[in-house]
Protein backbone atom coordinates (compact mmCIF):
# COMPACT_ATOMS: atom_id res chain seq x y z
CA UNK A 1 0.00 0.00 0.00
CA UNK A 2 1.49 3.73 -0.88
CA UNK A 3 1.62 6.14 1.83
CA UNK A 4 -1.22 8.19 -0.04
CA UNK A 5 -2.99 5.05 0.27
CA UNK A 6 -2.41 4.17 3.89
CA UNK A 7 -2.55 7.63 5.06
CA UNK A 8 -6.23 7.79 3.16
CA UNK A 9 -7.60 4.87 5.20
CA UNK A 10 -6.50 6.14 8.41
CA UNK A 11 -8.45 9.60 7.40
CA UNK A 12 -11.53 7.32 6.76
CA UNK A 13 -11.05 5.72 9.95
CA UNK A 14 -10.64 8.86 11.72
CA UNK A 15 -13.77 10.11 10.31
CA UNK A 16 -15.75 7.21 11.53
CA UNK A 17 -14.68 7.82 14.69
CA UNK A 18 -15.89 10.91 15.58
CA UNK A 19 -19.18 9.91 14.28
CA UNK A 20 -19.36 6.82 16.41
CA UNK A 21 -18.32 9.61 19.27
CA UNK A 22 -20.54 11.85 18.80
CA UNK A 23 -23.50 9.91 18.42
CA UNK A 24 -22.72 8.17 21.37
CA UNK A 25 -22.16 11.71 23.27
CA UNK A 26 -25.88 12.30 21.61
CA UNK A 27 -27.27 9.84 24.16
CA UNK A 28 -25.39 11.03 27.51
CA UNK A 29 -27.88 13.16 29.45
CA UNK A 30 -26.49 16.39 30.45
CA UNK A 31 -26.50 15.01 34.31
CA UNK A 32 -23.76 12.24 33.01
CA UNK A 33 -21.21 14.62 31.90
CA UNK A 34 -19.79 15.20 35.62
CA UNK A 35 -19.70 11.18 35.86
CA UNK A 36 -15.41 10.52 36.48
CA UNK A 37 -13.53 8.53 33.95
CA UNK A 38 -10.79 6.12 34.48
CA UNK A 39 -8.73 9.10 33.57
CA UNK A 40 -7.50 10.63 37.02
CA UNK A 41 -8.68 14.14 37.32
CA UNK A 42 -11.18 13.96 34.15
CA UNK A 43 -14.87 13.51 34.12
CA UNK A 44 -17.18 13.18 30.85
CA UNK A 45 -17.45 16.70 29.70
CA UNK A 46 -12.96 16.75 30.53
CA UNK A 47 -12.83 14.02 28.05
CA UNK A 48 -15.06 15.58 25.39
CA UNK A 49 -13.68 19.21 25.98
CA UNK A 50 -10.01 17.17 25.35
CA UNK A 51 -11.25 15.82 22.10
CA UNK A 52 -12.47 19.38 21.17
CA UNK A 53 -9.16 20.81 21.66
CA UNK A 54 -7.27 18.77 19.55
CA UNK A 55 -9.63 18.75 16.67
CA UNK A 56 -9.86 22.27 17.00
CA UNK A 57 -6.19 22.87 16.68
CA UNK A 58 -6.03 20.58 13.67
CA UNK A 59 -8.41 23.08 12.27
CA UNK A 60 -6.11 25.95 12.44
CA UNK A 61 -7.42 27.39 16.02
CA UNK A 62 -5.07 28.58 18.52
CA UNK A 63 -3.94 26.75 21.99
CA UNK A 64 -5.12 29.15 24.51
CA UNK A 65 -2.28 29.34 27.22
CA UNK A 66 -4.24 29.08 30.26
CA UNK A 67 -3.63 29.10 34.33
CA UNK A 68 -4.54 25.35 35.27
CA UNK A 69 -3.57 25.04 38.71
CA UNK A 70 -1.37 22.50 40.17
CA UNK A 71 -3.72 18.82 39.42
CA UNK A 72 -1.53 16.34 41.19
CA UNK A 73 -2.45 13.84 37.68
CA UNK A 74 -0.57 16.02 35.15
CA UNK A 75 3.43 15.37 35.46
CA UNK A 76 4.88 17.07 31.96
CA UNK A 77 4.64 19.58 29.62
CA UNK A 78 3.03 17.92 27.55
CA UNK A 79 0.14 17.49 30.46
CA UNK A 80 0.02 20.82 30.80
CA UNK A 81 -0.48 21.42 27.09
CA UNK A 82 -3.38 18.77 27.82
CA UNK A 83 -4.71 20.34 30.62
CA UNK A 84 -5.20 23.89 29.16
CA UNK A 85 -7.17 22.34 26.45
CA UNK A 86 -9.72 20.99 28.76
CA UNK A 87 -9.31 24.19 31.66
CA UNK A 88 -10.13 26.48 28.46
CA UNK A 89 -13.30 24.83 27.86
CA UNK A 90 -14.35 24.33 31.48
CA UNK A 91 -17.46 26.43 31.44
CA UNK A 92 -18.99 25.33 27.95
CA UNK A 93 -21.86 23.18 27.42
CA UNK A 94 -22.09 19.69 26.04
CA UNK A 95 -23.58 21.68 23.34
CA UNK A 96 -21.18 23.52 22.77
CA UNK A 97 -18.56 21.22 23.05
CA UNK A 98 -20.47 18.96 20.63
CA UNK A 99 -20.47 22.22 18.02
CA UNK A 100 -16.60 22.85 18.17
CA UNK A 101 -15.73 18.97 17.15
CA UNK A 102 -18.39 19.33 14.42
CA UNK A 103 -17.12 22.16 13.12
CA UNK A 104 -13.45 21.38 13.13
CA UNK A 105 -13.75 18.07 11.89
CA UNK A 106 -15.51 19.93 8.91
CA UNK A 107 -12.79 22.35 8.63
CA UNK A 108 -10.49 19.39 8.49
CA UNK A 109 -12.05 16.90 6.55
CA UNK A 110 -12.65 19.25 4.16
CA UNK A 111 -8.83 20.35 4.11
CA UNK A 112 -7.64 16.74 3.40
CA UNK A 113 -10.18 15.94 0.86
CA UNK A 114 -8.81 18.61 -1.03
CA UNK A 115 -4.91 18.60 -0.57
CA UNK A 116 -4.74 14.73 0.67
CA UNK A 117 -1.40 14.01 1.82
CA UNK A 118 0.65 11.77 -0.10
CA UNK A 119 4.11 11.37 2.27
CA UNK A 120 3.94 9.58 5.51
CA UNK A 121 7.33 11.00 6.60
CA UNK A 122 6.16 14.59 5.88
CA UNK A 123 5.65 16.93 9.34
CA UNK A 124 2.64 17.04 10.45
CA UNK A 125 0.97 20.64 10.06
CA UNK A 126 0.70 23.42 13.06
CA UNK A 127 1.80 22.37 16.75
CA UNK A 128 1.66 18.69 16.10
CA UNK A 129 4.70 19.15 13.15
CA UNK A 130 6.69 21.72 15.84
CA UNK A 131 6.87 18.81 18.52
CA UNK A 132 8.17 16.41 15.95
CA UNK A 133 5.21 14.52 14.42
CA UNK A 134 5.27 13.19 11.12
CA UNK A 135 1.81 12.89 9.51
CA UNK A 136 2.25 9.28 9.93
CA UNK A 137 2.25 9.82 13.67
CA UNK A 138 -0.97 11.97 13.73
CA UNK A 139 -2.77 10.22 11.18
CA UNK A 140 -2.23 7.09 12.96
CA UNK A 141 -3.41 8.63 16.53
CA UNK A 142 -6.03 10.32 15.61
CA UNK A 143 -8.63 7.57 15.62
CA UNK A 144 -6.54 5.68 18.36
CA UNK A 145 -7.27 8.70 20.60
CA UNK A 146 -10.73 9.49 19.69
CA UNK A 147 -11.90 6.03 19.83
CA UNK A 148 -9.75 5.13 23.12
CA UNK A 149 -11.56 7.99 25.16
CA UNK A 150 -15.00 6.97 23.28
CA UNK A 151 -14.44 3.65 25.27
CA UNK A 152 -13.46 5.90 28.36
CA UNK A 153 -17.34 7.26 28.07
CA UNK A 154 -18.65 3.93 27.76
CA UNK A 155 -17.20 2.53 30.72
CA UNK A 156 -17.94 5.86 32.62
CA UNK A 157 -21.73 5.84 31.86
CA UNK A 158 -22.12 2.35 31.44
CA UNK A 159 -22.72 2.09 27.75
CA UNK A 160 -20.52 -0.84 26.60
CA UNK A 161 -19.74 -1.10 22.88
CA UNK A 162 -18.87 -0.47 19.57
CA UNK A 163 -16.02 -2.97 20.14
CA UNK A 164 -15.96 -4.26 16.43
CA UNK A 165 -15.99 -0.98 14.51
CA UNK A 166 -13.01 0.23 11.84
CA UNK A 167 -11.42 1.96 14.56
CA UNK A 168 -11.75 -0.48 17.53
CA UNK A 169 -10.04 -3.07 14.97
CA UNK A 170 -7.36 0.70 13.82
CA UNK A 171 -6.23 0.55 17.77
CA UNK A 172 -6.26 -2.93 18.82
CA UNK A 173 -3.90 -3.84 15.57
CA UNK A 174 -1.80 -0.50 16.45
CA UNK A 175 -1.05 -0.97 20.20
CA UNK A 176 -0.32 -4.81 19.65
CA UNK A 177 2.39 -4.23 17.94
CA UNK A 178 3.88 -2.57 21.75
CA UNK A 179 3.73 -6.29 22.61
CA UNK A 180 7.68 -6.87 21.96
CA UNK A 181 8.44 -3.86 24.16
CA UNK A 182 6.61 -4.49 26.85
CA UNK A 183 8.05 -8.32 27.04
CA UNK A 184 11.74 -7.36 26.07
CA UNK A 185 12.60 -3.83 27.94
CA UNK A 186 9.95 -3.44 30.26
CA UNK A 187 9.67 -7.04 31.82
CA UNK A 188 13.07 -7.61 30.50
CA UNK A 189 12.37 -11.72 30.03
CA UNK A 190 14.99 -14.04 28.99
CA UNK A 191 16.08 -15.21 25.64
CA UNK A 192 13.51 -17.98 24.54
CA UNK A 193 10.97 -16.50 26.14
CA UNK A 194 7.54 -16.53 23.51
CA UNK A 195 4.78 -14.54 24.02
CA UNK A 196 1.34 -14.99 21.82
CA UNK A 197 -1.60 -12.01 22.59
CA UNK A 198 -4.73 -12.98 21.05
CA UNK A 199 -7.61 -10.64 20.94
CA UNK A 200 -10.90 -11.55 19.93
CA UNK A 201 -12.72 -10.80 16.91
CA UNK A 202 -9.47 -9.11 15.94
CA UNK A 203 -6.17 -11.51 15.68
CA UNK A 204 -2.86 -12.87 17.01
CA UNK A 205 0.68 -11.26 17.79
CA UNK A 206 3.00 -13.22 19.37
CA UNK A 207 7.17 -12.05 19.64
CA UNK A 208 9.74 -14.10 21.26
CA UNK A 209 12.80 -12.76 22.75
CA UNK A 210 16.48 -13.25 20.80
CA UNK A 211 19.87 -13.71 22.12
CA UNK A 212 20.46 -10.43 21.86
CA UNK A 213 17.47 -9.58 24.32
CA UNK A 214 15.17 -8.20 21.64
CA UNK A 215 11.83 -9.33 21.39
CA UNK A 216 11.21 -10.27 17.41
CA UNK A 217 7.86 -11.11 15.63
CA UNK A 218 7.17 -14.62 15.19
CA UNK A 219 4.64 -17.21 14.19
CA UNK A 220 2.72 -18.20 17.33
CA UNK A 221 4.19 -21.12 18.65
CA UNK A 222 2.17 -24.17 19.86
CA UNK A 223 3.39 -24.19 23.37
CA UNK A 224 4.50 -20.53 24.31
CA UNK A 225 6.10 -19.36 27.75
CA UNK A 226 2.66 -17.12 28.28
CA UNK A 227 -0.68 -17.28 26.10
CA UNK A 228 -2.78 -14.43 27.03
CA UNK A 229 -6.41 -14.16 25.59
CA UNK A 230 -8.64 -11.32 26.27
CA UNK A 231 -11.74 -9.52 24.33
CA UNK A 232 -10.67 -6.29 22.69
CA UNK A 233 -12.69 -4.38 26.03
CA UNK A 234 -9.67 -6.21 28.17
CA UNK A 235 -7.28 -5.17 25.71
CA UNK A 236 -8.25 -1.45 25.32
CA UNK A 237 -8.37 -1.07 29.58
CA UNK A 238 -4.82 -3.05 29.74
CA UNK A 239 -2.87 -0.81 26.66
CA UNK A 240 -5.30 2.34 27.27
CA UNK A 241 -3.45 1.71 31.76
CA UNK A 242 -7.05 1.79 32.64
CA UNK A 243 -6.18 -1.42 34.81
CA UNK A 244 -5.61 -4.69 34.49
CA UNK A 245 -9.22 -6.77 33.60
CA UNK A 246 -9.51 -10.27 35.86
CA UNK A 247 -11.14 -11.74 32.68
CA UNK A 248 -8.15 -12.68 30.68
CA UNK A 249 -7.43 -15.88 29.82
CA UNK A 250 -3.65 -16.98 30.57
CA UNK A 251 -2.32 -20.25 29.70
CA UNK A 252 1.90 -20.85 30.65
CA UNK A 253 3.98 -19.40 32.98
CA UNK A 254 1.20 -17.25 35.49
CA UNK A 255 3.82 -15.33 37.01
CA UNK A 256 5.48 -14.29 34.50
CA UNK A 257 1.65 -13.53 32.87
CA UNK A 258 0.93 -11.13 35.65
CA UNK A 259 4.58 -9.15 35.11
CA UNK A 260 3.63 -9.20 31.67
CA UNK A 261 -0.18 -7.68 32.50
CA UNK A 262 1.01 -5.53 34.59
CA UNK A 263 3.74 -3.38 32.09
CA UNK A 264 0.82 -3.40 29.21
CA UNK A 265 -0.26 -0.17 29.33
CA UNK A 266 1.21 1.95 26.11
CA UNK A 267 -1.10 4.84 26.00
CA UNK A 268 -2.22 7.46 28.55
Amino acid sequence: MSDAELLTSWIAVWERAIDDFLTLLEEVPEREWSTPTELPGWDVHAVVAHIAHLEALLAGARHEEVEIGEPAHVKSPMGTFTEQGVVARRDHTPAELLKEIRESVAVRSAELAADPPSDADAPAPGIFGAIGWSQRTLLRNRPLDVWMHEQDVRRATGRPGNLDSPAAHHVVTYLLESLGIVVAKRVGCPSGTSVVVAVDGVGTHAVRVNDAGRAETVEPPAEPTVHLAMTVADHTVLAGGRGVPDSVRVTGDRALAERILAAMAVTP
